[in-house]
């Protein structure tokens, strides 16, 4: 993520703006540009600053205050703009509770569709030709129905109760997790939509079952003994978090969040020119500089090379603040091979095509040092 700028007056602008709060225009988020822009009205049309020989359209959502994207008017006949259009269902708009909660699934789903169109995945939506498109369903519990949050044949079904912080909450603490966010829930599921199509589908599960293990045992089995018995021992030697140890689909969900945590963080990094370099002692594996846009850096070993010193950074002010660590994770050699293997898989490198038993290109520094720099483990 990174931040934006209004065309007419240079204000600041986020991801999330629906206008500028210094000259008062209508600002839209254009996918294809990749940014914001101010925009005026033209009748019933809309003029994008940022490319104003096209008209627009704000994406029908755009009604509700849930969307603020453009769609382009001669190109695109849909009512929804490419995030909205793989909505299946929606909580009731009418209901002032529902709505606002919705509004929150939206801004977390359009952080990641950013993130996904940026990294040229595909993103087929209903009604497409493809067989498997990406669709989700956002569900409010009902007396005769319970929500699951979670993946099946390219439906995602996200619970309403997770919009609600409180409730959220509540549940992060009953699970024994230390990081539970909205934007978290829509990369990890979204990574099972992926194993579908970009490992199954592409014929990469040996490769696949050589990192993270054999996909067919017992899914159910292996969830009722998680919950049952908890994660095994060292489980932070091989895994990014203890719901990952459950099943193989869980750990590549897993570490597919993950790999989207650092890259998008690490756009907003770069985009604040943020650097790192300790005032205190000569462990030089504590300064970075985010010197380039983490979604054109190629190598794993360069990605980490920039997170772990700014995230330990802020992992230290937040701890001033009695604040809990923004990113509660250790990330140990195998880990990081793991998210290497993610990160082939969403870049295409034919790499993933390795025999069973080897391993992807590890970085280089995570080889050498171990980074078990973060200590989240107490």
């Amino acid at each position: 993520m990174k931040l934006f700028k209004c065309q007419k007056c240079e204000q600041v602008l986020y991801f999330e703006n629906f206008r500028c709060e210094r000259c008062g225009l209508a600002v839209g988020y254009l996918p294809h540009l990749d940014t914001l822009s101010a925009v005026t009205p033209d009748g019933p049309e809309w003029i994008a600053m940022a490319d104003p020989d096209k008209r627009y359209r704000f994406c029908a959502n755009w009604e509700h205050q849930a969307c603020n994207w453009l769609v382009e008017i001669d190109g695109d006949p849909a009512a929804y703009c490419a995030a909205c259009r793989h909505n299946r269902t929606v909580p009731e708009v009418s209901d002032p509770v529902q709505r606002a909660l919705w509004v929150k699934l939206e801004d977390a789903k359009r952080r990641l569709f950013y993130s996904l169109l940026k990294l040229g995945l595909p993103t087929p939506a209903p009604g497409s030709s493809d067989p498997e498109p990406l669709v989700f369903d956002f569900l409010a519990e009902m007396p005769d129905r319970k929500v699951v949050t979670g993946h099946d044949d390219g439906v995602i079904t996200i619970g309403l109760e997770e919009a609600d912080d409180a409730a959220r909450e509540s549940m992060r603490t009953r699970m024994h997790e230390p990081y539970r966010t909205l934007v978290g829930h829509f990369r990890h599921e979204v990574g099972h939509y992926y194993w579908d199509k970009l490992v199954r589908d592409l014929g990469k599960l040996d490769s696949f079952r050589a990192i993270f293990g054999d996909e067919r045992q017992d899914y159910q089995q292996s969830m009722d003994k998680y919950y049952a018995s908890g994660p095994p021992p060292n489980w932070q030697d091989s895994h990014v978090s203890a719901y990952a140890t459950m099943h193989p689909w869980e750990d590549f969900a897993e570490t597919w969040a993950h790999y989207l945590h650092i890259v998008d963080t690490l756009e907003m990094a770069y985009t604040f020119g943020v650097s790192v370099a300790p005032r205190v002692g000569q462990e030089m594996k504590l300064a970075a500089k985010t010197a380039q846009n983490p979604y054109s850096i190629s190598a794993m070993d360069d990605l980490i090379a920039q997170w772990l010193p700014i995230v330990f950074a802020v992992n230290s002010i937040n701890r001033t603040m009695g604040q809990p660590d923004l990113y509660p994770f250790v990330l140990s050699p195998s880990v990081l091979g793991k998210m290497d293997y993610v990160r082939q898989v969403i870049t295409r490198d034919p790499r993933t095509g390795i025999e069973p038993g080897a391993l992807p290109d590890q970085s280089k520094s995570a080889r050498r040092r171990g980074w078990s720099l973060f200590g989240a483990r107490r």
